[in-house]
């Protein structure tokens, strides 16, 4: 029996996954309305999360971050799960907040794995999510065939907490990409260079990168992404950076990025929104990145 805690746009599609592997899954999330997702998805809906993790084997968390992790995973659904049970939390968490969780779930004798995903709810519908995994690696061998049931890509990136910084820094890279690919895009239009002939030449270009190549067109046909709330987007960035003020490593441009996202977060508010520090970027420059219309558009 699998506990899943989370049955929102990604855990959702991840709740139906499983079910369709053939997995027993009880799900409960603080949003009753989303039972309806669970029903439809085939598992069953529990009215708290202790009674979704009685006697389950595997506990699954998939939640927006630390702060709603922490607010569930208590002692009482710890206690609640059958004995050498597992927790996989596949939530966008950090490896400091999760740490005292990972602890206090070890006196519970839960084995635990981070591992946070990568994708977009399309990719979640179509079990193809990349998974960062922290944790032992006999642990992650028992669930191998669980976590790929819901991903195409499982890399175990090292111990405790290695897949939530392995997410992270995935996270900082891809904002910083798409804060200077905005930047360069903004420059060339104010210069008389096409939108559309730079986004081609850099795509075929060694300044290529997946944002440029896989994300950039829908940017230029006016979509932020609005799958991930501005607010924990900053926090992911504040959390990169906190991580390397503690390890003395360099992070200037780290730290650039953090900012332009806290100045979009005072712009726009805690809304939906991957690339809206491009929408403060073409604010700021008083205008947008747009393709120019096709015949008959």
């Amino acid at each position: 029996m699998i506990c899943l805690i989370g049955v929102g746009r990604m855990g959702g599609h991840i709740c139906s996954n499983l079910v369709r592997a053939g997995y027993q899954v009880r799900a409960y999330d603080v949003d009753p309305g989303r039972r309806v997702t669970a029903w439809a998805g085939g598992a069953r809906f529990a009215d708290s999360a202790e009674s979704a993790a009685a006697g389950a084997d595997v506990l699954i968390t998939v939640l927006p971050g630390p702060e709603e992790v922490s607010d569930v995973v208590g002692d009482a659904v710890l206690q609640a799960l059958a004995s050498n049970a597992t927790w996989i939390d596949m939530s966008s968490n950090t490896p400091t907040d999760a740490e005292p969780l990972r602890r206090r779930a070890t006196t519970h004798g839960v084995s635990v794995l981070d591992a946070p995903m990568g994708g977009s709810p399309t990719d979640a519908a179509a079990a193809r999510l990349r998974l960062f995994v922290g944790g032992e690696g006999d642990v992650l061998a028992r669930h191998q065939p669980l976590l790929s049931a819901v991903a195409t890509r499982v890399t175990h990136v090292g111990g405790h907490g290695a897949g939530y910084t392995a997410k992270l820094l995935v996270n900082l890279l891809w904002f910083g990409q798409a804060v200077a690919t905005a930047e360069a895009l903004l420059l060339a239009q104010r210069a008389g260079i096409d939108v559309d002939v730079l986004a081609k030449t850099l795509a075929s270009s060694p300044a290529s990168s997946a944002f440029i190549r896989d994300d950039l067109p829908s940017l230029l046909a006016g979509d932020y992404l609005t799958s991930f709330g501005l607010d924990h987007i900053l926090d992911q960035l504040a959390a990169v950076t906190a991580l390397a003020e503690r390890l003395g490593t360099p992070h200037s441009l780290a730290d650039a990025v953090r900012r332009v996202h806290e100045d979009a977060l005072k712009r726009y508010g805690p809304v939906d929104g991957e690339l809206l520090a491009v929408a403060l970027l073409e604010e700021r420059a008083g205008t947008l990145l747009r393709s120019a219309p096709q015949p008959g558009e």
